[in-house]
């Protein structure tokens, strides 16, 4: 089968191509389908023929935008089984086949019946098979062909980045690249001319050129000025066809700004100024502003002011504000209309970002010159000093002279000035001035321990204008004197412990003074010299402001003393010294060999034994059945002895005897043989045994002279007559044994009675290194050692 085409009477714009078609592509496109054997249907035997040639496939071509009326012929298919006369069938598959192409089956004519667009597709595939038309069978093999849309010039160049904004230098070379725009044509760039664009520009000449073929705009001027014109709008055109008449066109618009560049120096409008600043202005304060001009903006236009000479260079100074690019004039120094009334100032200003590229066109800076006019206006007074300090002793007289402030007018009038001193109504009034002096007084007596500085203000105004004032500070500084005693620093708890030894430090003291160093440092320690020498404690002063506390003996104890008193004076180094009295408290305490304090307190023995309450409360119990049996035992022996008296009818003198023997030398109460040796003394010397005597030692030479007054034969017969006149003896005489030793004698006596009185050399130190089961045996001792010593 052959498929012809019409495609060589279309119009004459494409004629040669479809005269290609017609003649060159069936040679170059066609496909060609041979078949080597068929099959008979119906089961049929196979007979095997000579190959021939069945489909010629041309390729198809439809034109875009078709508006005729008629469906526009594409295309014929044709089979080599078609004889003819409508026996075969043509049955036409794939896109669009029915809707937008449409096929004759009996003649195999194809027909677009709509307007296609080649930009919304390009060729459609479809499928052509050629069957019985009786029996439905195909003749030919399904063969499939393409229907390609022929483009025409139906889409104009478009710009779709625009509009475009765009930034250049100023003063840029000729040729200086801005921008490269491109255009796109929805046509096919491979047929024709319908996408090939060129540019052109429409607007923007003569400053703006552009490349026709790559769409780049260049600058086309030299030195383009921003100053003289800053924004440009440039309209660019693309258009089809390589610019030839007929061609379809777009536009769009460059909007070109030119940046600046520092290519102007500042310029200051005037030459010469002048300002006038009142000679009250404050320093620091700013007193004119002065501006340059520059046609330059952003950080180009920026420029810093400085002064480059004149007579006033240290009376004023210049700074740039950055905002508003002006220079602000301040004053230094304060102006003084009657010593200087004008002032001469060369001011510059300079940009301080450069370009070199245009160094040519400088400098960039500029000067001008600045007259100052200084104006006269009635000042308040101006004092001598700007503060004062003065100095004050305490405890001074009400009405002390402190200082004189003095003020002046600084005008021309030079008026009477007035002081005053500026209380706030809170304040306590310790001074006050004369108004017309200035002379500053006491008007309280002063203490420096509880302020040492006053700080007030002096005002100072004019007797014609009083509301023109001026202040000043005056310091008033109260000086020391020694007014204040020393004393301790603080409370001291003292401790000393029982087993101190003589000459050990147990504390260290310091103390203050109010007073200021000079009346105070340095301390003197000592101890009154009109009590009588403590034989426990003594100070020493260390020299150093301190004093340390020693003892003066071995050995302390809770039990007969705990607590110490040590009176003690202190004197400071002021003129004249100052001195007081405290009095240390020190308390006995027990301690560990190391010094650590155990405990304070006075406890019994038995607690510091270390005894529980159990084997208290037994050794009671002992105790109580101990003493049960010496009652019982005494109850039973009182009533077996017998009666002194043999008889009751025996009234003759008797001798009694006693079986009991004597006591000894220790019964002192069965016999009291002193009684004997001083008669007088006798009772006085009948110690307890259940407490410890108190033995007051006389002079032997007394003792004797005391033996030898006593009568013994007088106190014989005394005894002899009380026992005759006392009715309870009973009525019979009696014998009483009395001895007498006489004399003493030179020997002395060897006898223990008198054992209690004399003092032991026997020193128990040593126990209290034997440790701590003989602690309590040394503690003991050491109490006897320490009362003996008392």
């Amino acid at each position: 089968m052959k498929v012809t085409s019409t495609s060589c009477i279309c119009p004459v714009l494409v004629c040669l191509c479809f005269v290609q078609r017609c003649y060159g592509t069936a040679h170059q496109g066609s496909i060609k389908v041979t078949r080597n054997q068929t099959k008979h249907i119906e089961g049929e035997t196979e007979v095997h023929h000579r190959p021939k040639r069945g489909w010629v496939w041309n390729q198809f071509f439809v034109l875009e935008e078709h508006m005729g009326p008629d469906p526009q012929y594409v295309g014929k298919l044709h089979s080599n089984s078609d004889k003819g006369d409508g026996s075969v069938k043509y049955i036409l598959t794939g896109e669009g086949a029915g809707t937008i192409f449409i096929i004759d089956d009996t003649t195999g004519d194809i027909h677009s019946t709509k307007s296609l667009d080649r930009e919304q597709k390009t060729h459609y595939v479809l499928h052509a098979q050629a069957i019985d038309r009786r029996t439905n069978k195909p003749l030919e093999p399904e063969s499939e062909f393409i229907i390609k849309v022929q483009d025409i010039n139906d889409n104009a160049p478009k710009f779709t980045d625009g509009p475009y904004i765009v930034t250049v230098p100023e003063m840029s070379d000729m040729g200086t690249s801005v921008l490269q725009v491109t255009a796109t044509d929805a046509d096919d760039p491979t047929y024709g001319n319908s996408a090939r664009v060129v540019y052109s520009i429409l607007q923007g000449q003569p400053y703006f050129s552009v490349d026709p073929k790559t769409g780049v705009i260049r600058t086309a001027l030299h030195n383009m000025d921003r100053e003289a014109r800053e924004h440009y709008s440039v309209v660019i055109q693309a258009k089809d066809m390589a610019g030839q008449v007929g061609g379809l066109s777009g536009s769009t618009t460059v909007n070109i700004t030119l940046t600046d560049v520092n290519d102007n120096p500042p310029r200051f409008p005037q030459k010469h100024y002048q300002l006038y600043v009142p000679e009250s202005a404050q320093v620091g304060s700013a007193v004119g502003k002065i501006k340059a001009n520059d046609a330059d903006t952003g950080s180009n236009a920026d420029m810093t002011y400085s002064i480059i000479n004149g007579d006033g260079v240290g009376i004023f100074s210049i700074s740039t504000d950055k905002e508003t690019r002006e220079g602000i004039l301040s004053l230094k120094k304060p102006l003084n209309y009657e010593k200087k009334k004008s002032y001469t100032l060369n001011i510059e200003g300079a940009n301080t970002h450069l370009d070199f590229r245009f160094s040519h066109l400088g400098p960039f800076k500029d000067a001008t010159m600045l007259k100052i006019i200084v104006g006269d206006v009635d000042e308040p007074p101006l004092f001598s000093m700007p503060s004062y300090v003065m100095e004050v002793y305490e405890n001074a007289k009400i009405g002390t002279v402190v200082g004189t402030v003095l003020a002046q007018d600084p005008d021309s009038a030079n008026s009477l000035v007035r002081y005053f001193i500026d209380y706030k109504p809170e304040d306590d009034r310790f001074f006050n001035i004369d108004a017309n002096t200035g002379t500053i007084k006491t008007t309280k007596v002063l203490d420096r321990e509880e302020t040492p500085w006053y700080n007030i203000t002096v005002a100072a105004s004019e007797n014609d204008n009083p509301g023109l004032l001026s202040h000043v500070t005056v310091g008033i500084r109260v000086l020391d004197v020694n007014d204040n005693p020393p004393e301790l620093a603080r409370e001291y708890d003292i401790v000393v412990c029982e087993n101190s030894k003589p000459g050990q430090v147990i504390h260290t003291i310091s103390a203050t003074d109010k007073d200021d160093f000079a009346n105070g440092p340095r301390f003197n320690f000592f101890l009154d010299e009109h009590l009588s020498i403590n034989p426990n404690f003594t100070l020493k002063d260390n020299e150093d402001n301190t004093a340390s506390i020693l003892t003066r003996r071995r050995r302390f104890s809770r039990t007969i003393q705990d607590v110490y008193y040590l009176p003690i004076m202190i004197s400071d180094g002021g003129i004249p010294s100052l001195s007081s009295s405290s009095t240390l408290t020190i308390r006995v305490c027990a301690c560990e060999r190391d010094g650590r304090v155990r405990t304070c307190h006075a406890e019994a023995f038995l607690s510091s034994a270390g005894l529980s309450t159990g084997a208290l409360i037994a050794i009671l119990l002992c105790v109580v059945i101990l003493l049960a049996i010496v009652v019982l035992f005494i109850t039973l022996r009182r009533s077996k002895k017998e009666p002194l008296i043999i008889s009751e009818e025996d009234v003759r003198e008797n001798v009694v005897t006693y079986d009991d023997e004597g006591g000894g030398e220790e019964d002192t109460e069965a016999f009291d043989i002193t009684a004997l040796r001083n008669p007088s003394a006798a009772e006085e010397l009948k110690y307890r045994r259940d407490i410890r005597p108190e033995v007051k030692l006389a002079p032997r030479h007394q003792a004797l002279s005391t033996l030898e007054s006593i009568d013994v034969q007088e106190f014989i017969k005394q005894r002899l007559a009380e026992a005759d006149l006392d009715p309870s003896v009973p009525p019979y005489d009696s014998l009483q044994t009395y001895a007498y030793e006489g004399q003493r004698s030179e020997a002395g006596s060897i006898s223990s009675l008198d054992s209690a009185t004399t003092q032991s050399d026997q020193d128990f130190q040593y126990l209290g290194d034997w440790g701590p089961e003989f602690k309590k045996l040394a503690e003991l001792y050491g109490e006897i050692e320490s009362e003996r010593t008392t």
